[in-house]
């Protein structure tokens, strides 16, 4: 017996991997093609996407880690299925829930690995990919400032320079600011200095006016030094709810009680992410025995299927929290509860077989 759950263990690592690796390419994709207008905007180099894509991992992995459990449960079991090695197994003796065993230790150890990237990782690397982020728009923002082209790397400004002498100096410099709707700027100025800053990009401009509409209102402004601040187009400077850790998240339900329910909705989602693992030890062995010889397709497609459902669960019960329409507590919890009774039914269900 300790043979056989050693050998469908390795098969179940390595098939793990495998879906590990096509699930994060697959995500990581789809978030680097949202962040690339604003790479390709300064020209990112292939040292700072393979920091953002580093950065990327943790959050990633809290979503990838039980959909890759899933997917190598449904394929290795449904191969045993398939090449009759159930049948043989229980005509040895085993029963359904001994033949589970290996399941076991891999759901374990992917609901440790899912805690610390839920709880510790994630965190640390969304802090991270900001700050890369805003260090890579800073550094090369300059180096896109071209002249006579129109440069648009940062949200709502537009800018436009005649000559650059110096690759930090800039002649005949032309600055359109809609960063505030009802109050636009026109800057117009001689000259200017590019000056990076901690988290920002300042401009010493030199001999120049400043035109601003607002409402119905034209003024005018005539300076001989201006200084103009620019901040990088990727958030608001606030720390986001995925930069939070647990005890900030609960900590920050408390003090701002009119965005409690927002707080602890990632706080909940924290914890229920990495316990679907634990869902997926019955879940698995079960679903890859009801979807008969289907083969790999097969379990690829009830894999995906089951999470599609799940996370339009999740989507569904977290709006309604916020709504009002339900506590928060359930709203969170809506998804992993019936994903939790539709497993322990089922695996009952296949057991007695």
């Amino acid at each position: 017996m300790f043979l056989i759950h050693r050998s469908t263990l390795k098969e179940l690592l390595s098939s793990f991997l495998l879906s590990i690796l096509f699930l994060n390419f697959t995500l990581m994709m789809e978030k680097l093609m949202r962040l690339s207008r604003l790479l390709s905007g300064v020209g990112a180099s292939f040292e700072d996407i393979t920091k953002i894509i580093f950065y990327l991992q943790p959050q990633i992995l809290i979503l990838t880690i039980p959909m890759a459990m899933l997917l190598s449960v449904l394929l290795v079991y449904g191969r045993l299925n398939t090449d009759n090695e159930f049948v043989i197994l229980k005509s040895s003796g085993m029963s359904f829930k001994s033949i589970s065993v290996p399941v076991i230790y891999l759901g374990m150890a992917c609901f440790i690995i899912g805690i610390a990237m839920s709880f510790y990782f994630s965190p640390k690397g969304s802090a991270a990919l900001r700050k890369g982020l805003t260090e890579i728009l800073i550094k090369r923002a300059p180096m896109t400032i071209e002249e006579g082209i129109f440069n648009t790397a940062f949200k709502d400004i537009v800018i436009l320079v005649k000559a650059k002498p110096t690759p930090d100096a800039l002649s005949g410099v032309f600055i359109l600011d809609e960063r505030k709707k009802e109050e636009q700027k026109v800057i117009v100025a001689k000259a200017g200095k590019i000056i990076p800053e901690d988290d920002t990009l300042s401009f010493t401009l030199d001999s120049g006016h400043v035109y601003i509409t607002k409402n119905d209102m034209f003024t005018e402004i005539r300076f001989g030094r201006y200084h103009f601040k620019l901040a990088p187009s990727i958030e608001s400077a606030d720390k986001k709810n995925s930069e939070m850790t647990p005890a900030e998240l609960l900590q920050a339900s408390r003090k701002f009680p009119e965005r409690r329910v927002q707080y602890l909705l990632e706080f909940y989602r924290r914890l229920s992410m990495p316990a679907i693992c634990l869902i997926i030890i019955l879940l698995g062995p079960s679903l890859s025995l009801m979807a008969g010889k289907s083969g790999r397709l097969g379990g690829l497609t009830v894999g995906l299927s089951v999470f599609a459902v799940y996370y339009t669960l999740l989507i569904y019960g977290e709006g309604l929290a916020r709504s009002g329409k339900l506590p928060h507590i359930i709203g969170a919890w809506l998804s992993f509860t019936i994903l939790a009774m539709f497993a322990i039914i089922v695996f009952e269900r296949v057991s007695r077989k």
